[in-house]
């Protein structure tokens, strides 16, 4: 806890208002196209350099498909208008997959889970919901509080309860509850310090979860304002809910608890080996049918949310181990830890959000709405709505250039980097909110630019500024994983668009479907995942690592995979002119030395069905298909 004598900590610069600047006065009056060009063209005429030329166009087309939707572009005419292409995409249902893709990974999202754990079968119902918010542009700020307290909403129905699962889904350790209660309540006072900093980083951008143990080193953060956001979280249970309200729930409920005595029933039959086993399982079995087909939508869909609830652990009553005691419809404060310690408490912190933004009576906002989840959202998104802003305009933008504004998107404390233009920042923050807080305005504001439509050659900015903090050129940069993925089964014709559903796994070659389709585990991460490089869902990521290690290139030469898919594009190239050929896989013609290469690898093997995998192979293990110019 901090002491008295001590320094505060200074207040960081994300913490301030909006301040709205003017745009600088430029010299060069015909190369911005928006507002946000001139921020940009200020520093770069101020740096002694020129923006690049703009990208030719199919480079430009190719980038802004796999940008908004993840997808290599389609072989439909473009409109005359760059601005009527970009509304095109953004009206197409694969935009809110790609942008998914990006917001799960901050959700520490999992399809599955170790045995021992609660079911995530339904956790696909989530995802689905975020593919949906993304393609329907559901206002930012409702965003955030339909994750967080939908249940608390009144315009929200039992079936919006799936879009609890940034909370339901959150990692949760094993408990062995033989053990005493003082080993479990650290496990417990673990998986709240998960809830605190998923919260922080994923909206504010800040690692509250640092003020556990003492108070922030380095932001305004104290252990008070650490232990009255996890008071939220020992307040709630993680649980599966019904998507259905009481009326349709309560029988289905009552047949399922049937079911299950019957299932208890059978599982002790069996360990008695009776010599009539079969013909008592056979009637046990009979009512089990019996009650599932009688019970309308007994196979009602469930969501992965949570229940008002506070936890206490403690002792067993009458034997050894420990209990976890959930007080349903209950909420409580927790105790402040000393050192972060469960068993060595110190005074009660009542819920309220971080003291560094109170509300307009001066004081932090207190959580009284039950668990405090809707008091929560509502402060990230009021008092906090600055920070809240910036943060996600922040991400929007390092995804579309490949750096940030603030080049580390989840820490926007005093130990992160200082914006590159604070003023561009703090002006799309504060027209972001002016245009309902609409991730799709962020878009068109971006890409309708001057600046994002540039190319990636430019030598004189390479050598002055090598990272591109004045954005006087285009990165180059190395797709994700799934958009790869993606881009193979959309070469080889054999991709499935559907949209939405279960997952399944992503090494079964059977599976075409799109690669935020397939299925994360926790515990077992696929291998084909693993070796390149997609991230643990059991933590928050807010950016994916660039790797390229010799196991990478041999998947791309050798594995079965990229084997079938060759061997299919293959097929296909047998019967097309290599025009159609390179038009299908990076959208323009082949050049002179290109044609020439294909001629001489060819010949007198024209009708060679190996040959032309061979071929298809090479293409697919491009840098061309692996890299957005």
């Amino acid at each position: 806890m901090a002491k008295k004598d001590e320094v505060p900590r200074p207040m960081p610069w994300s913490f301030g208002p909006l301040r709205r600047v003017s745009p600088p006065l430029v010299k060069n009056l015909v190369w911005p196209q928006t507002r946000t060009d001139l921020y940009i063209l200020g520093k770069i005429e101020a740096a002694g350099l020129k923006p690049a030329p703009r990208a030719e166009e199919h480079v430009l087309r190719r980038r802004l498909a796999l940008d908004l939707t993840g997808l290599p572009p389609s072989g439909e005419a473009m409109p005359s208008k760059w601005s009527a292409e970009v509304s095109r995409l953004l009206a197409s249902p694969h935009y809110g997959e790609r942008w998914a893709r990006h917001w799960l990974d901050l959700a520490r999202y999992v399809d599955q889970t170790p045995d021992w754990l609660d079911s995530t079968r339904f956790s696909y119902l989530y995802r689905d919901w975020v593919v949906q918010a993304f393609n329907e542009d559901i206002p930012y700020n409702r965003f955030v509080m339909r994750q967080l307290a939908t249940d608390f909403m009144p315009e929200c129905e039992p079936k919006d309860r799936v879009a609890l699962g940034f909370i339901g889904l959150s990692p949760t350790y094993f408990k062995e509850l033989q053990l005493p209660p003082e080993i479990i309540k650290t496990t417990v006072a673990d998986e709240w310090e998960e809830h605190v900093d998923a919260i922080g980083r994923t909206f504010l951008g800040l690692t509250l979860a640092c003020a556990r143990c003492h108070d922030h080193k380095s932001d305004p953060v104290t252990m008070q304002d650490y232990y009255a956001l996890a008071g939220v979280f020992a307040s709630v249970k993680i649980a599966e809910v019904p998507t259905m309200n009481d009326m349709f729930w309560k029988p289905v409920e009552k047949a399922r608890a049937e079911v299950a005595s019957l299932e208890k029933q059978i599982k002790e039959l069996t360990k008695k080996k009776l010599k009539d086993l079969k013909d008592q399982t056979q009637v046990l079995e009979a009512k089990m049918a019996a009650i599932k087909a009688s019970t309308p939508h007994y196979n009602m869909l469930m969501a992965n949310a949570v229940e008002e609830a506070a936890l206490f652990v403690v002792n067993k009553e009458k034997e050894h181990g420990t209990k976890l005691d959930y007080k349903m419809g209950i909420a409580r404060d927790l105790e402040l830890m000393k050192r972060g310690n469960p068993n060595d408490l110190g005074e009660l912190v009542p819920r309220r959000f971080l003291s560094a933004f109170p509300s307009k009576n001066g004081e932090p906002r207190r959580f009284t709405n039950g668990s405090g989840r809707l008091d929560l959202a509502q402060a990230l998104t009021n008092e906090a709505a600055p920070l809240t802003a910036r943060v996600i305009v922040n991400r929007v933008w390092k995804h579309h250039f490949g750096r940030g504004l603030v080049d580390t998107p989840s820490e926007f404390g005093n130990l992160g980097e200082a914006p590159t233009h604070p003023e561009l920042l703090d002006d799309l923050a504060g027209r972001f909110i002016e245009n309902g807080w609409s991730i799709k305005w962020l878009h068109r504001e971006i890409l309708n630019s001057a600046t994002w439509q540039q190319s990636s050659m430019s030598p004189e900015s390479e050598q002055l500024d090598p990272e591109n903090k004045f954005y006087a050129r285009m990165l180059r940069r190395r797709l994700d994983w799934e958009a790869w993925r993606d881009a193979i089964l959309t070469a080889s014709g054999k991709i499935d668009l559907s949209i939405g559903g279960p997952a399944l796994a992503v090494s079964d070659l059977k599976n075409t479907r799109r690669s935020i389709y397939g299925a994360s585990n926790r515990q077992d991460m696929d291998p084909m995942l693993r070796l390149h490089d997609v991230p643990d869902p059991g933590a928050h990521h807010p950016w994916r690592t660039e790797t390229i290690t010799p196991l990478q290139g041999l998947f791309a030469l050798n594995s079965p995979f990229m084997q079938h898919h060759a061997d299919a594009l293959g097929r296909w190239a047998m019967k097309q002119s290599l025009f159609e050929i390179y038009t299908r896989l990076f959208g323009r013609n082949p050049t002179h030395h290109e044609r020439q290469v294909t001629k001489v690898f060819f010949a007198g093997r024209e009708q060679d069905e190996s040959a032309w995998s061979q071929y298809a192979q090479a293409l697919l293990a491009g840098n061309e298909i692996l890299f957005v110019d």
